[in-house]
């Protein structure tokens, strides 16, 4: 995975960030599925580099690349 990306439990309930911000992977996400533009993002976060944006869709790609399977609970 991207070192772009860090994982810690006292850092935004454990969800994941972009490194050294608490950003998560999913607000970054979010914005681009709204139709926001990357350039839309990093202007909104001026602290954001373009391959921090990049690592976020990796990282969810990636993720996405596990195999999931729906269990009925009780």
């Amino acid at each position: 995975m991207s070192g772009r990306i860090s994982i810690k439990p006292d850092v935004c309930n454990g969800r994941p960030v972009v490194r050294g911000t608490r950003i998560t992977v999913q607000t970054i996400l979010e914005f681009l599925a709204a139709g926001d533009s990357v350039e839309d993002v990093l202007e909104e976060y001026p602290k954001l580099k373009r391959a921090d944006v990049q690592a976020c869709l990796d990282y969810a790609s990636r993720l996405m690349g596990n195999h999931f399977s729906l269990v009925r609970a009780a």
